[in-house]
């Protein structure tokens, strides 16, 4: 539809959506007469955005008010008219540091990922993060508060994953220790879903020689691995840079929405799980899919991949649908290549 758009139209276009972007607020004939580079009075202006109206890609809020544009307008915006940069050498570097900083921890990766693309964007970060499919060199059990261990899990090429889980009370660290040697002897140089088949065979064939609490925290370590979801997670971080520029009731009221539906984990996860059928950074419009249809929201999201170059996960923002493009966009492919990289 954009090569159908004259130069005129484009440019006003162009005008509206710009100005959406900068204030959230609708623009009127007159404001754009004064801005633009065309010498045209306020009744030719409206003309072209009676047009663009009428194409679907404007909107009026009120009556006798300015023009918005609709999902639809935003996306062509996007996709046709956006010029987007890059990042300056800074930024590069700032993402580059955050990131280096978690010594190869994956968690932690993803944890200041999140936080950084939050930060960043000034919107709430997501990503999905992948279970560990690569072969394991070495787990053990690290006695936390009472009732609480960390499995701290160590690939062949040096990436460490920790996962929280709940043990009996009172149980000693003996049996710590012997739960993370009988898993260790069985998982190098298996994956975690080969090493878990293995063992829960031994299990449930009584060949494990394990006692009764050895067994559970053993069990236990299997489930962390598991998580749901086929082991991926889900991390939501930054919502609070949402309630920043909220400016009406309407709009609380659509981000209380989005809260709900990010608390939805399982259809955030298939959402970001469809980034893996496409290349590159994707952006999701509030039309464009249930979870965010009633919530004035957009997802910039990209996918990234393991040293097979297979997707593994996918890290993004989640926004109102007049965030920042033209600068979101690169933050988002420059962080999901860098974790890109760290996993290869």
């Amino acid at each position: 539809m954009i090569t159908e758009l004259n130069e005129r139209s484009r440019e006003i276009f162009r005008m509206i959506v710009e100005s959406y972007v900068e204030t959230g607020e609708p623009v009127g004939s007159r404001t754009l007469s004064r801005r633009g580079k065309f010498e045209l009075s306020p009744a030719t202006i409206r003309n072209v955005m009676a047009d663009l109206e009428e194409a679907g890609l404007l909107f009026a809020p009120h009556t006798s008010a300015g023009r918005l544009p609709t999902d639809a307008g935003l996306k062509l915006f996007v996709n046709g008219i956006l010029e987007i940069g890059g990042l300056s050498d800074a930024e590069r570097q700032d993402i580059d540091g955050r990131l280096a900083a978690s010594n190869r921890n994956l968690p932690d990766a993803l944890e200041q990922a999140t936080q950084t693309l939050s930060g960043l964007a000034r919107a709430a970060g997501v990503v999905l993060a992948p279970k560990i499919d690569r072969p394991l060199r070495h787990i053990e059990f690290v006695p936390l508060s009472p009732g609480r261990a960390l499995v701290v899990m160590v690939t062949e090429d040096g990436l460490v994953e920790n996962r929280l889980i709940e043990v009996p009370l009172g149980t000693p660290p003996s049996t710590l220790v012997q739960a993370g040697n009988y898993l260790s002897a069985r998982l190098v140089g298996r994956t975690a879903d080969e090493a878990r088949q293995l063992i829960t065979a031994e299990i449930e064939s009584n060949r494990a020689e394990l006692d009764e609490l050895t067994t559970k925290l053993v069990q236990a370590g299997l489930a962390s691995w598991a998580g749901g979801n086929g082991g991926a997670a889900l991390i939501v971080r930054g919502q609070s840079k949402l309630l920043e520029d909220v400016t009406a009731l309407g709009d609380l009221e659509r981000l209380r929405a989005l809260f709900d539906a990010l608390e939805t984990k399982e259809a955030m996860v298939r959402l970001l799980e469809a980034t893996r059928d496409g290349e590159g950074v994707q952006i999701f419009f509030g039309a464009d899919n249930p979870l965010f249809g009633a919530t004035g929201c957009s997802m910039i999201v990209a996918p990234y991949g393991n040293s097979r170059e297979r997707v593994v996960g996918a890290i993004g923002v989640i926004g109102p649908t007049r965030i920042n493009y033209a600068r979101i966009i690169p933050l988002v492919d420059y962080t999901a290549k860098v974790i890109g990289r760290m996993l290869g």
